[in-house]
């Protein structure tokens, strides 16, 4: 496949018409048309341009051989052509950590617990099972959701990034073997849902060849089935059965009943949302769905309240990737235009890191005593 076939399926597989590329990467529609085509190459630049435009590396234009496109699992897809370009985006940003990794000389593998077990055989008691292991297999303590973020990512060397996108429901993982895991969150969740949300993608990524052993194209999007498994999961994960009761027993009035704010001090204390809290009483207490809905309902007005005053932006990059993008700045193996490309700011920003990082770096000798 030559660079002109290369060209279009970049564009193709985002969806993009030639007047939307056109726009992104500010080149002529009939320019990038004879491109396509392969009535004209692109000069260097121009071919850095529609790299950056597609969220590719250049050297995948340029190599022989096609580059694999990871499969990427959506909980709740957003629209075309919104989702390809999200998916190219958390592609890219993988690719990239993967870059500084290789650049920095740390080498780090993918330390997740391995799971063996059946497809059709995976029920809800498995995936409860599945929690208890993992949360101490991973140290997570009693309340995984203080920890579950910073162990993931410093510890089994998960890639974890946040975008804003719609629908706010939505997430998305990919595993492969060249970058191994990532994950991308929605940015304009309140913490205790993303951790949520970080919990169900951990049980696809977990389980990952036991429902993706047969898995096709760019996308996927898991079953009915497989996606309240995954929620199962992430209840069981983010609030132990023995911890949570004893929790809600604590703070529970003699009546039996709690209201919001018992509820929200619930919540606070595992980092997760009050109707995910309901949930978990349901299931704890063996109260009947039904019986628990209408209060979902009710509360879900006035929860929505707490998020905004508790809201934060969490960073669109682990602080790691920006720490091995800052030592490989550091020792002259990026360029700082190449460094501001990966940390997502502009080169004058860049080059005042330069010019500060000119004095005697600050050393601190460590001796055996």
């Amino acid at each position: 496949m030559g660079i002109a076939e290369k060209l279009k399926a970049a564009r193709i597989a985002l969806k993009w018409t030639l007047e939307l590329a056109s726009e992104r990467s500010e080149i002529g529609v009939s320019t990038l048309s004879e491109f396509e085509n392969g009535r004209r190459e692109p000069r260097l630049a121009q071919l850095k341009q529609l790299a950056k435009t597609y969220h590719r590396s250049i050297s995948s234009f340029l190599d022989e051989e096609p580059t694999p496109v990871p499969c990427v699992l959506w909980r709740q897809r957003p629209e075309s052509p919104s989702a390809e370009e999200l998916q190219a985006t958390l592609i890219e940003f993988a690719d990239k950590y993967r870059t500084l990794e290789a650049l920095c000389d740390q080498h780090f593998v993918l330390e997740l617990p391995s799971v063996s077990a059946a497809q059709d055989t995976f029920n809800y008691p498995t995936a409860a099972s599945l929690a208890r292991r993992v949360r101490n297999e991973l140290g997570l303590g009693d309340r995984p959701g203080q920890t579950l973020l910073r162990v993931l990512e410093e510890v089994c060397n998960v890639k974890v990034f946040h975008l804003e996108f719609e629908p706010s429901g939505s997430a998305a993982c990919t595993l492969s073997d060249q970058f191994g895991a990532a994950v991308l969150l929605n940015s304009k969740n309140v913490r205790w849902r993303r951790n949520f949300d970080l919990a169900h993608e951990l049980f696809h990524l977990l389980t990952w060849r036991v429902f993706r052993h047969d898995a096709v194209g760019p996308t996927d999007q898991p079953s009915e089935q497989e996606e309240k498994l995954a929620t199962c999961f992430a209840r069981n994960l983010l609030m132990p059965e023995e911890v949570f009761r004893e929790a809600v027993d604590a703070i529970r009035r003699d009546s039996g009943k709690m209201g919001f704010d018992d509820l929200f001090e619930v919540a606070r204390e595992f980092d997760v949302s009050v109707e995910a809290v309901v949930w978990q009483i349901g299931f704890v207490y063996n109260i009947a769905s039904e019986k628990l809905q209408p209060t979902v309902n009710k509360l879900r007005e006035q929860a929505g309240l707490w998020d905004v005053r508790e809201r934060d932006v969490p960073p669109r990059r682990p602080l790691r990737f920006e720490a091995l993008a800052r030592q490989a700045l550091r020792r002259g193996l990026i360029s700082t235009g190449r460094y501001a490309e990966y940390v997502g700011i502009s080169r004058r920003d860049a080059m005042k890191l330069v010019e500060q990082d000119a004095t005697e770096d600050v050393q601190v000798e460590v001796t055996h005593p």
